[in-house]
């Protein structure tokens, strides 16, 4: 795995060992990135089930501002801080080694201009992202990315997905909330 583009453009990261963490493959990324160009330059990021931390880490090599990664695997516990100390993003980095909600009580009130999530597959994230929502992490200028093999999450009417992907299947949908919401 690799950083695609921006000040670590090309540098090598590690991804964890074993089945329970699958790392974005890079065409995803480089994708996925394509549609956020224009929202990553100063952004607050948060990535949910970090894994190895690359898209998060992507969106810093792009210039986002801070990023906060939280993952509770040990594995990927260790690879992310690995991944963060070589490509010397310390200063810009929040890592939060703990349960999902447990790091958005921690994060509560902290918005959010990226919000990446690619959780288990088999996970449902539809409470997750209802709760980032009423705990004030997104507003209208929020994007958030999911990515899920077959079942994308079940969202209120005030979650628009405004792009959908398909990778065979892995699937990537972006989503805002809408005036309203």
């Amino acid at each position: 795995m690799r950083i695609i583009a921006g000040t670590a453009r090309s540098r090598a990261i590690k991804a964890p060992k074993g089945m329970d963490t699958r790392p974005t493959l890079d065409r995803v990324r480089e994708t996925i990135f394509n549609i956020l160009q224009f929202d990553v330059q100063g952004a607050q990021v948060l990535d949910l089930y970090a894994g190895s931390g690359a898209l998060a880490l992507e969106a810093l090599s792009r210039g986002a501002e801070h990023a906060y990664l939280v993952d509770m695997a040990k594995s990927a516990a260790q690879v992310i801080r690995e991944n963060i100390a070589s490509l010397h993003f310390e200063d810009r980095c929040t890592f939060l080694n703990m349960a999902d909600v447990q790091a958005l009580e921690q994060l509560r009130g902290k918005r959010f201009d990226l919000i990446f999530l690619d959780p288990p597959y088999k996970m449902d994230t539809t409470d997750v992202i209802l709760k980032m929502h009423l705990n004030g992490q997104m507003d209208e200028d929020t994007v958030l990315v999911v990515e899920y093999d077959k079942n994308a999450p079940q969202l209120p009417e005030c979650f628009v997905c405004f792009k959908q992907r398909d990778f065979g299947d892995i699937h990537v949908s972006f989503y805002c909330l809408n005036q309203e919401g």
